[in-house]
């Protein structure tokens, strides 16, 4: 990884080299379930939801976490990966992505025990009568160990050695469709208490047949996974992986482990740490009882940059401009990542750079809006003279 730094160009608006990849500058952005697909499919509010932000100026624009198989999703409205079938419509999203300036990306995951869940805006708990009635009705939930993931939701099968197989090769496939697709970079989800986090957290495995128990024991089947992925992933693309950097529980998963999982997954070929957090107990995707403020999460990914030797990104309350690139400058991370901000504003890349270098001419944005806001930034200057 190599940042090319430009005089007087901020961070956050440097091109940044990952393998035979380059990234117009290390914004990201986060994948966020839409809940809106039909059997899997992208559809016309995915790419436009995509699409703003290429055009707001992101370097990477990840696209939501991507079931690779049926049973894993989260919700009936998931994207899928797990059918050839699907790649068409996330081709067509990863080509306008790159039209627009941006890397495409995608995240692969797998729900386990927190599958068959409601869409937000329905209630998020578990699929019932009432939704199989409007023609989405829950399936089995599967997990490292028959623990449910909340009071009142289904106990998830214990998945075999077979199933563990399986799995490792539906992540490979879905990798695969996903390169068919045009996706330069690619993400797995081992965090927020899917089932990548499940195999890794005491909280959630208590197996005792290798694939449990003590802490190599919960990184076999993550590492396994990475290294199948990294295995099908061409080599001069790069490869990412979401952790959750603690539980934020007594007796769970601590940024300790992180450090020592995050020098496992460099050792294989990862060549960046979405360090995150939280998302082991209830059913939404981060979940966790702890003060939240603007960068609670930037020092997980300084601590595990410095200590395992991994090029990290941060995410979580990065609000503005000044605040990101900070968190390049001092070193805590190599990439930002930026979320609900970008949903409230998906020009939050191109503001970013204007609240640093002060540019009023509107450089880098899309000429067709350029030339517009130049031009009434010039008339209001005229008119404040």
């Amino acid at each position: 990884m190599s940042a090319v730094a430009q005089e007087g160009v901020p961070r956050i608006a440097s091109p940044l080299a990952l393998r035979a990849v380059t990234l117009r500058n290390p914004i990201v952005i986060s994948p966020m379930c839409q809940y809106s697909a039909v059997d899997g499919v992208a559809g016309e509010w995915h790419r436009v939801h995509l699409g703003r932000f290429a055009m707001g100026g992101a370097g990477l624009v990840f696209v939501e976490a991507t079931a690779v198989t049926e049973q894993g999703r989260i919700t009936p409205g998931d994207l899928g990966l797990w059918d050839d079938r699907q790649i068409p419509g996330l081709r067509a999203i990863a080509t306008m992505l790159a039209e627009f300036g941006a890397v495409p990306g995608i995240q692969l995951g797998h729900a386990g025990r927190k599958a068959a869940s409601q869409r937000p805006w329905q209630g998020h708990g578990p699929l019932g009568p009432d939704d199989a009635a409007r023609g989405e009705p829950p399936w089995p939930v599967v997990a490292p160990s028959p623990l449910p993931v909340a009071e009142g939701w289904p106990t998830p099968r214990e998945l075999d050695r077979d199933d563990l197989a399986a799995l490792v090769e539906a992540w490979r496939a879905a990798a695969l469709r996903a390169l068919d697709a045009g996706f330069a970079v690619a993400e797995l989800h081992c965090a927020h208490g899917y089932l990548l986090h499940q195999f890794l957290s005491p909280l959630s495995n208590r197996r005792t047949d290798g694939y449990g128990g003590d802490f190599e024991g919960r990184c076999r089947f993550p590492l396994e996974v990475a290294a199948a992925v990294r295995a099908a992933w061409p080599a001069d693309r790069p490869l990412f992986v979401r952790i959750s950097a603690t539980d934020w529980i007594e007796g769970g998963w601590t940024l300790e482990d992180s450090v020592a999982f995050s020098r496992a997954l460099a050792g294989i070929g990862v060549d960046v740490v979405d360090c995150s957090s939280g998302g082991m107990v209830g059913v939404s995707a981060t979940a966790a009882a702890v003060p939240r403020h603007p960068g609670f999460q930037v020092p997980f990914a300084g601590t595990i940059r410095r200590e395992a030797g991994v090029a990290t990104m941060a995410v979580g309350l990065i609000l503005d401009g000044a605040q990101a690139e900070a968190i390049l400058r001092d070193g805590q991370a190599d990439l930002v990542a930026v979320g609900r901000e970008a949903l409230a504003d998906p020009n939050w890349p191109l503001r970013a750079r204007q609240q640093l270098t002060g540019e009023g001419d509107f450089t880098g944005w899309p000429e067709q809006a350029g030339w517009w806001l130049s031009r009434r930034a010039r008339t209001l200057d005229r008119k404040a003279g």
